[in-house]
């Protein structure tokens, strides 16, 4: 599976091959088949915002966007999805920074939950309504969990 990472941003210090590892890991553990691509992109606040308002109608700076291509949905173990383009999930360093200062604690884990948050989206995911939110919220910590071998990051809303 391809798993791309463009760090667009002004923030140098984004670990990307960890990004990149932690995206081959969620494609892997949904049951995505192994030629589906990914593309994780990070932007600062001007970009984001500019993509928050065109796509979401919302204003402001945001943490993560996913953009979906081919709507794969996770596989099974007996069955992976179809081979297909799953999309792209962009990210805003600055704001994860925020985001992590307040959860107490570091950047890098803030960005894995968001990627962890994007693919989930990319894959149909939602958290509109409770029981989605439970649904979602539950396998984002889960994955995360089993990923990082510990205890996942506080979740921040999305």
């Amino acid at each position: 599976m391809s798993v791309e990472v463009n760090n667009e941003s002004s923030a140098p210090a984004v670990d990307e091959e960890e990004l990149a590892r932690l995206g081959r890991y969620l494609l892997d553990s949904l049951y995505v088949h192994p030629e589906a691509d990914l593309s994780i992109i990070l932007v600062d606040e001007d970009a984001i915002e500019k993509l928050h308002i065109e796509w979401m109608d919302l204003p402001g700076p945001t943490d993560v966007l996913s953009f979906p291509m081919d709507e794969l949905r996770p596989g099974t173990a007996g069955r992976l999805t179809p081979a297909g383009v799953l999309g792209d999930i962009v990210l805003c360093p600055q704001v994860a920074a925020r985001q992590a200062r307040d959860a107490g604690h570091g950047t890098d884990e803030e960005l894995l939950l968001l990627t962890t948050h994007g693919v989930l989206h990319l894959l149909g995911y939602d958290h509109a309504e409770p029981e989605e939110e439970k649904e979602m919220f539950g396998l984002q910590r889960r994955l995360l969990s089993a990923y990082l071998g510990k205890q996942a990051p506080k979740e921040t809303r999305s």
